[in-house]
């Protein structure tokens, strides 16, 4: 056995289904790229026990392979094919791309090309094809905000197009658009109408910092704090560290965490955050893993702590973690809530009181590793005739009870947002956050106003959702290769 490094500079299990190993290297240059995604998809897929195509004795030798590989021109389709796609399980979270250098930056860093509107697309009320969208935040030092748009804005055509759910795509997403005119409207009870006014943003390469808004409130005897947490980006751990070091400074004793649009990122982020939440249960178990049957038995077998994520008092540069050791936490959450955001609700819940208010989760469960094609599915070494790298879901997480929710959490309060009147991140009147100072303050979880709304139109998708890394939750494990 020897030992490895981290996922993003990954060393595979190399249990690749091919018996006649002496000519796995022998294949074509024109399949390079489908040899690597085989054999990275046969060692680390999830649900790769599941997919006849990926099955160890699918093959058995490297020309039966070969012969395979050459009917996929495209590798993307041999990828996407290759993915679980069997009602009610389907993988819609693995992806791949040609360019992994962009996927470390965002992955990483948190930088992207955006405008930086944040927004949602929603259904207009009793249609089924057209779209309005509305602008949740504005991402300071972005182009948008040095333009006249703000939170609460509605937009109901792109480019003069109304925007309808054939058209979105190529109007706001497509990797050719480098910027758009925002056609703006009236919400008009969510009939939108022209207003007559319009801004042209344009998309720049950023680093959003996900800590957006951290603020202390003194109401009824309560110090309240507040912190809207937009995502798991590693490169601004310290930073939420430091966020914390604020809140405990100021002798909070109620937290409201702002996850609405967070829509997840790391594991090891979500794991200080949780610890940063709580404090007193550092060493116990706060998730765990459960990957493909391969792995499992590999880890059961041999190293069961690889399979165990504890909580901690300090992150990797040796800082210790700023803790407020609460026994409750309130937790705001819409459908952009997702994947790391749903794993810090999912591992507190065995441990202290969890108030979730606002809508459903979205339901993520799994995370994904990076594979680089290289002999070892390891950055260094990997090929230098092309920057494809994979991001296949690799485990899905479960709590200390052996939990999760696959289709979303519930709310305890449900409140959606509403889109006539968002209100201002951070101030005690944002309706979100003035629900979660009443519960605070009052203890109660229902009513008169809650009651009286109609749910809104659920979002039918958002602009995070359309970045490179979605709503992605990656894991950085050490793991071992099989000699």
């Amino acid at each position: 056995m020897k030992r490895i490094i981290p996922v993003f500079t990954l060393i595979a299990l190399l249990f690749v289904g091919i018996s006649c190993n002496k000519d796995e290297n022998n294949f074509p240059d024109d399949i390079e790229v489908q040899n690597f995604i085989w054999k990275g998809l046969n060692a680390f897929y999830f649900w790769q026990q599941d997919v006849d195509d990926l099955a160890d004795t699918r093959f058995t030798s490297q020309t039966e392979l070969n012969t395979f590989l050459e009917d996929y021109e495209d590798p993307q389709d041999l990828f996407y094919n290759a993915l679980l796609n069997n009602y009610p399980t389907t993988d819609k979270y693995s992806w791949i791309v040609d360019d992994y250098i962009a996927l470390e930056q965002q992955l990483q860093q948190g930088i992207s090309g955006t405008t930086g509107a944040e927004f949602g697309l929603v259904p207009e009320t009793g249609s089924a094809t057209d779209l309005y969208g509305f602008i949740k935040y504005i991402i300071p030092g972005s182009d948008a905000a040095s333009k006249n748009i703000q939170r609460g804005d509605i937009f109901h055509a792109v480019n003069g197009t109304e925007l309808t759910r054939d058209n979105y795509r190529q109007l706001l997403f497509s990797s050719s658009v480098s910027g758009y005119t925002l056609n703006l409207a009236n919400f008009n009870a969510g009939n939108p109408t022209s207003n007559g006014l319009s801004v042209d943003l344009t998309k720049t390469e950023i680093q959003e910092n996900p800590v957006f808004i951290t603020k202390t409130f003194d109401i009824m005897g309560k110090k309240i704090g507040y912190l809207m947490y937009n995502g798991f980006t590693r490169a601004f751990d310290n930073e939420l560290n430091d966020a914390f070091a604020t809140l405990v400074a100021e002798g909070v004793t109620d937290l409201v965490l702002d996850l609405r649009y967070n829509p997840g990122g790391s594991v090891q982020t979500a794991t200080y955050l949780s610890s940063m939440v709580t404090g007193q249960f550092t060493g116990e178990l706060l998730i765990q893993e459960k990957w493909n049957d391969k792995w499992q038995n590999y880890f059961e077998q041999n190293d069961p702590s690889r399979l165990i994520n504890n909580f901690v008092n300090q992150i990797d540069s040796g800082s210790a973690l700023n803790s407020l050791n609460l026994n409750d936490v309130i937790i705001l959450t819409t459908g952009g809530s997702a994947s790391a955001s749903e794993l810090v609700i999912n591992g507190l819940n065995p441990y202290i009181n969890v108030t979730t208010i606002g809508t459903k989760t979205e339901g993520k469960y799994v995370a994904s590793i990076t594979l680089y094609d290289s002999d070892d599915f390891n950055k260094d070494g990997a090929s230098t005739n092309h920057n494809w790298a994979m991001q296949p879901i690799v485990l899905e997480i479960q709590n200390k009870l052996g939990e999760n929710d696959k289709d979303g959490f519930d709310p305890t309060i449900e409140l959606p947002e509403d889109r006539d009147n968002l209100g201002i991140l951070g101030e005690v009147t944002e309706p979100l956050l003035e629900r979660a100072i009443t519960f605070i303050t009052t203890g109660m979880k229902m009513s008169p106003t809650d009651l009286n709304l109609t749910l809104s139109e659920i979002e039918f998708t958002n602009s995070k959702k359309h970045t490179l890394t979605g709503t992605n939750m990656y894991v950085e494990k050490e793991l071992f290769v099989i000699d």
